[in-house]
């Protein structure tokens, strides 16, 4: 399955911006990383296919992971960004298990990815 992001873009800090990811068929779990330059690929927020979400406490409260089962599309809601939190978003998916993990290497597909830049 392919796997395509939109919706960064340019924030000051304080500031909210939408990502949605599409997939070109049935996943069962999807899911959003982000990778700032020189560090690893962090896991920002997960769903799996029944709408069981999980989020790690860096932003728990202020990004919210939804999904559109019809049109196969995620999105990721995030509001009161902070400059460190500049990074490459990447969207995710699990096509052969419903098991939601904060693993990357767990995920089988992923979308190209999308920059987002909070500014100070």
């Amino acid at each position: 399955v392919q796997l395509q992001a939109f919706g960064g873009g340019l924030v000051q800090a304080g500031g909210s911006l939408r990502l949605s990811c599409a997939a070109s068929g049935r996943t069962f779990v999807r899911a959003w990383f982000r990778q700032a330059p020189g560090k690893e690929r962090e896991f920002v927020a997960g769903i799996s296919w029944n709408g069981n979400t999980y989020y790690p406490d860096s932003v728990k409260g202020r990004f919210t992971i939804s999904r559109d089962n019809a049109k196969n599309t995620v999105y990721l809601q995030m509001n009161s960004l902070k400059p460190e939190e500049t990074a490459v978003y990447y969207c995710a998916a699990r096509r052969f298990t419903a098991v939601l993990t904060t693993t990357p290497e767990d995920y089988d597909s992923w979308g190209q990815g999308t920059q987002v830049t909070v500014s100070s």
